[in-house]
């Protein structure tokens, strides 16, 4: 049981007293807090008085049904959710519950597991539309420039916060677009070198042939072009930090020279014969995995021993839960202010998409798409039409298990090529196959329509 579900309420309404009693038994086995009422009048005088954040409601019950029950929280209060059960289970009762705002429809008798799962996933919609909901300009965004409230991420923030107090040279690790930079810019500001320079590098923008001179500065004469002595970042960063990031993409001779300047604390400039002295304080960013390059002996052993004093791994964005949500809410507001124009609300189904997208690029492709939104729609609220068509395909394909390996390669391979733009070539290459194998699966399963 989750820490959030110690802490969540819910009120159970059912005219039998024997279903009331099993169902508020399973649930409080499960961690949460549960109430009941028999009817609707009684429920409704209970909701009047206490918040709870779920309300499953039986459909038929005498006098007022639990439709009614349905709309009423659905109209008055925007931070408990509802789901509905019934033993009279119709396609017709089905939709009249969703569309009255029930977001769960569970028919009896159910499972332990079944019941579990619908009153997860409920309040799982609950907690996204809250999240997405909250105003991030009043203290939600942290003091280290970073967005989040999930345990990863606090779990980042105490990181960030020990390294800080310390001098040793940090490796931050984590995908491309999870914030590495930021992360790197919180332990330099929040360090007592915060009045010093802040000097980012990347290691992999830099060609091999001038990383060192950009480093380690040059003197007067030292090749054709070094008319002038100048200083490199190193010497900018005396006192602060550096950052280097994509360290993994300098060279076996770079590592050698850097792993010299983190144990000797001095740097020599190209085409100089003494060393300087420099106080800085280095922090390393990597989205590859450094061992493994290790073993393929294109990482140095010792120079990853060296930077890897602290580390700080930064979580991917399809794991820190509804940190999208807030994700959404603060750079919304940030483009249309931007704009001038008003901030348009996310729909449920809208936003349960957003999080439940896999965000391969992370923050950084969360970003783009908000302000693509924000730039390109005019209505009020964003619903799940108004999101890039790759996601409404997430959210329309199947992930029923009751699915066969065929369909699911058929499904995979047709969404690879509308994503490939029908080029088969590209198509093969990310499915990791040649182009005739491509060919005889698109003939097998049919997909040249």
């Amino acid at each position: 049981m989750t820490e959030n579900a110690e802490k969540e309420k819910l009120l159970v309404v059912d005219d039998s007293v024997e279903t009331l009693e099993v169902i508020q038994r399973n649930l409080m086995s499960m961690g949460y807090t549960v109430f009941t009422a028999q009817n609707v009048f009684e429920a409704v005088n209970f909701l009047e008085s206490n918040h709870v954040d779920l309300v499953i409601t039986d459909l038929k019950m005498p006098k007022i049904s639990g439709i009614d029950l349905v709309k009423h929280v659905r109209e008055n209060l925007r931070d408990t959710e509802v789901m509905m059960i019934t033993g009279y289970a119709t396609i017709e009762g089905a939709v009249e519950a969703v569309k009255a705002g029930a977001q769960e429809y569970l028919p009896k008798p159910f499972t332990d597991k079944e019941l579990s799962t619908a009153v997860r996933r409920s309040l799982d919609k609950l907690n996204a539309r809250i999240a997405g909901d909250l105003d991030t300009s009043e203290g939600e965004k942290t003091s280290y420039g970073l967005l989040g409230k999930s345990e990863s991420m606090n779990l980042v923030y105490g990181a960030i916060k020990k390294a800080a107090s310390t001098s040793a040279t940090v490796l931050i690790s984590g995908e491309s677009g999870t914030g590495k930079e930021l992360v790197a810019r919180a332990i330099h500001y929040s360090s007592n070198r915060a009045s010093a320079p802040f000097v980012p590098v990347n290691c992999g923008g830099i060609p091999e042939g001038l990383l060192e001179s950009e480093l380690f500065g040059y003197v007067k004469g030292a090749f054709t072009s070094a008319t002038e002595t100048r200083a490199g970042f190193f010497q900018t960063a005396d006192g602060g930090t550096i950052f280097l990031d994509e360290i993994s993409e300098t060279s076996i001779a770079m590592q050698v020279k850097l792993l010299r300047v983190l144990q000797e604390k001095e740097v020599c400039m190209v085409g100089d014969n003494r060393s300087r002295n420099v106080d800085v304080r280095v922090v390393a960013a990597t989205n590859k995995n450094l061992a493994a390059l290790i073993k393929k002996e294109i990482f140095r052993e010792d120079f990853y021993f060296r930077i890897n004093v602290v580390n700080i791994d930064l979580p991917p964005l399809r794991d820190r839960g509804n940190d999208v949500c807030l994700l959404i809410r603060y750079f919304t507001s940030k483009y249309a202010n931007e704009l001038g124009k008003k901030k348009p609300s996310f729909s449920d189904n809208a936003l349960e998409v957003l999080r439940n997208y896999h965000w391969p690029g992370n923050v950084r492709e969360l970003e783009n798409v908000i302000q693509r939104i924000v730039v390109m729609n005019d209505d009020d609220v964003v619903d799940v039409r108004d999101l890039p068509s790759l996601m409404r395909f997430s959210a329309l394909r199947g992930t029923g298990v009751q699915r066969s390996l065929a369909e699911v390669e058929a499904g995979h391979i047709k969404n690879v090529l509308a994503d490939a733009g029908g080029n088969k070539t590209k198509a093969a290459k990310i499915l990791g196959i040649d182009r005739k194998t491509l060919r005889e699966k698109i003939k097998r399963y049919n997909l040249n329509n």
